[in-house]
Formats: C-alpha cells, sequence, structure tokens
C-alpha cells in the first residue's frame, strides 16, 4: 500500500469517539490521519488532494471481527476452502495469514460494504484452530503489504463443531467434556513448556523449540486474545471457567445465547463478537438465534462488535446487520462502535483503526447518507489516504493494484 495525503472537506463527519461535526474535514497526511474538526478551522496544506463531501456522511472504515475472506473463497469450491486444518484437534501454529488469496472476491465486497480491516480467523472444526491476522482489504501486492498486525488472537471451538469433526472419526474430543479437555490440556503443557524454556535460558541450555506451546504460551502471556467461538450459555461458562483457570484474555465469538448470562459477562467485562445474523437456526446451537439477543446484550453493559462470519453473510452486508441490530432496538451509537471502535479495541488494533482521531490510519469511507439507512451506499473508500474504491456511472470500481484513481 503507498501511502497517500487526502482532504475530505464540507462533510458530516462521524469521528466516533467523539460527536460528529457539522461541515467538517477529515485531513491525511502520509496515510495517517492528522486533523479533524469543522472545514473554517482547519487548514489545508498545499498539494494534499482535496475531496468535496457535499455535506455527506464521512466515517471509518468499518473492521470486520471475525471472518475467513481470502481462507475460504467464493466460488471457488473445495480449493479455495483452507479454514479448517482438521487433522488434529490442536493446530495452534497454524496461522491463517499462510492460506489468504487476496484475489478472493470477498475482498471486493468488503469495500463495497465501506470495510477496510478484517481478522481473517481459521474456523471452527478444532477445539484449538490457530492464528488470526488483521489485515486491511485491499491495497498490496501480497497479504504481506496488508497487515494490520500479523498475529492478533488464536480462534478456540467449544460445542457442537469439533465435537462433530472428531466424534464423526471416532477420535477424542466426541463430547463437550473432551473438548474443554483438550483445551486445559495444551495449556498446561504450554505453561510447563515455558517454564522449562524459561530455566534453559537461566542456564544458558540450548531448547527445542516446540511452535503449537509456543503459541500458547503467548496466550498465556496475553499478548494474543483467545477468541473463543461459542453459542450456547453453558458453552459460555465453560470459556469463562477456562479462562479464569488459565488467565488468558478471552472475546467470546457469536454468542448466540450470550444474553442468558450478559450479567455475568459484564461483571468481567468479557467482550461479545455477535452473529452472524442472517442465518437460519440451522443446529440446535442457533436455536434461540435472534437479532435482538445483541440489544439485550449490550443493554447489560457489555462491549459487543458484528460479524458476519463472512462467507456464511457476506461481508458487504456487515452494516446491514447493525442497522437491522438498531431495528431490535440497539442503540445506534451502539451499532456504530460495534462496527468501528469496540472490535479494534478488543483486538488490540486500536493505535490503528476504528475512529477518526489524529494518528490513526487514513481509513475513510464517504457514504452517501447515514449508513445505518439501507438506501446508503459507500460512495468513496480511502485505505492509508490512497482511494480504493469509489460508485460512478451506477457501479462500484475497485482500483487495481499498483494503481491510482484518476
Amino acid at each position: 500500500m503507498t501511502a497517500s495525503s487526502i482532504a475530505i472537506v464540507n462533510a458530516y463527519v462521524v469521528p466516533v469517539l467523539g460527536d460528529p461535526i457539522e461541515n467538517g474535514t477529515v485531513l491525511v497526511e502520509s496515510g495517517r490521519i492528522t486533523a479533524v474538526g469543522r472545514s473554517s478551522e482547519l487548514t489545508v496544506p498545499s498539494g494534499v488532494r482535496v475531496v468535496d463531501a457535499g455535506g455527506k456522511w464521512v466515517l471509518p472504515g468499518f473492521v470486520e471481527a471475525h471472518g475467513h475472506v481470502g481462507i475460504h473463497e467464493e466460488a471457488n469450491g473445495p480449493a479455495g476452502d483452507d479454514t479448517n486444518e482438521m487433522t488434529a484437534p490442536n493446530t495452534a501454529a497454524v496461522r491463517a495469514i499462510d492460506a489468504v488469496n487476496i484475489d478472493d472476491e470477498g475482498f471486493r465486497d468488503a469495500l463495497a460494504g465501506g470495510v477496510t480491516s478484517i481478522v481473517v480467523k481459521p474456523g471452527s472444526g478444532n477445539p484449538i484452530g490457530g492464528q488470526t491476522v488483521a489485515i486491511k482489504s485491499w491495497g498490496g501486492r501480497t497479504i504481506d503489504e496488508q497487515v494490520i498486525k500479523e498475529a492478533v488472537s488464536v480462534k478456540s471451538a467449544l460445542g457442537e463443531n469439533p465435537k462433530r469433526v472428531y466424534g464423526g472419526k471416532n477420535q477424542t474430543p466426541s463430547t463437550r467434556l473432551g473438548v474443554a479437555m483438550i483445551i486445559r490440556q495444551a495449556f498446561v503443557d504450554a505453561q510447563n513448556y515455558a517454564a522449562a524454556r524459561a530455566e534453559a535460558e537461566r542456564d544458558g541450555k540450548s531448547f527445542a523449540r516446540d511452535l503449537t506451546k509456543e503459541t500458547l504460551a503467548r496466550v498465556l502471556d496475553r499478548e494474543l486474545v483467545w477468541d473463543q467461538h461459542t453459542h450456547r450459555h453453558d458453552d459460555i461458562a465453560t470459556a469463562i471457567r477456562l479462562a479464569d483457570e488459565f488467565g488468558y484474555r478471552l472475546v467470546v465469538n457469536h454468542g448466540t445465547e450470550a444474553h442468558k448470562i450478559a450479567d455475568v459477562l459484564a461483571e468481567r467485562d468479557i467482550p461479545v463478537i455477535f452473529g452472524p445474523m442472517f442465518t437460519s437456526r440451522s443446529k440446535v446451537e442457533l436455536r434461540d438465534r435472534a437479532i435482538g439477543n445483541l440489544a439485550l446484550i449490550a443493554a447489560a453493559g457489555v462491549r459487543v462488535a458484528i460479524t458476519t462470519d463472512h462467507p456464511v453473510v457476506p461481508i458487504n452486508f456487515l452494516v446491514h446487520q447493525a442497522s437491522l441490530a438498531v431495528k431490535e432496538g440497539l442503540p445506534r451509537e451502539t451499532a456504530l462502535e460495534a462496527l468501528t471502535v469496540n472490535p479494534a479495541s478488543f483486538l488490540g488494533l486500536d493505535d490503528r483503526v476504528g475512529a477518526l482521531v489524529p494518528g490513526r490510519d487514513g481509513d475513510v469511507v464517504v457514504w452517501s447518507g447515514d449508513p445505518l439507512d439501507v438506501n446508503s451506499r459507500a460512495e468513496h473508500v480511502f485505505i492509508e489516504g490512497a482511494e480504493v474504491y469509489r460508485w460512478e456511472d451506477g457501479a462500484g470500481h475497485v482500483v487495481e493494484r499498483g494503481e491510482r484513481f484518476e
């Protein structure tokens, strides 16, 4: 990505962190936001491209906190599905970055939906699925040039998925008991590994590395988040119990029944990445699925984000899920936070993305109107100040890599 400088002027600016600004300006220099304020109070430096928003809404790019874009490619069938390495229950050493195809059509869809940052995660077939990666939605010649943070978290799964996968193979784990045991034993092994490594370092001895245990040691050190796939309230309780035992940073993913123990989650300040919402009740864990559950969770004081779980729900529908959540009682301010500052905060990306504030990346979207209005569309999308998408002549256009819009 080649960082650029722009000034978006004459805009209704919604920084998310801070009050909206009528007739506002967002100034981006060398890829970073340097000023946000009233147009009458800011001076645009010479040589900076000026974009007149014409009073339209300007927001930070949205953050998809839990997606499989690029590793579960669209329209490529089994050849494009690298979501789960289901050959062992504990695959903490695998990394999502190694399987991302940046030509997946889902990335273009992300831009059309105003999504500029994506946390790509392994799937939920294993009790411990592997490392996630945070990337920009567009702009690199390779995936490495789109990375925001190479290792964000480790994906883990409780409930029906791992017990179905391994029970079908007549292997452990075939029950919820076994799934929890796999996770617990893996962390005990990681604790022992970390202790032995520290002793070897003190004594100046060589030490044989183990990528799986090293990854889990980083979780124990609270360097990496523990992203826990869990739907039912009893599985969420197990997730909390395991986090209490080992002291890691827990984020609940999906949280279909999180409303049933929302007060517990709020007391412990355990955030929830909620969704996907546009799905059927396709398995027993989703029996109590309801869009309105998100409002109940947030009302209890739980910090929330929203996910499409792309390609389960197309990633460009991220904002539409937020719109329907508002319809079902979620405060609109909370809905915008759930698309921006909250996921950035949960996953340690808030030094780069999630709000229009000086110092963060110039990931800015010009909307035709309020993005929570289903009739609004993203008209211009900028990543680090470079325009990567625009709506023009009745169609969306994505800039080719290595080029730029005139």
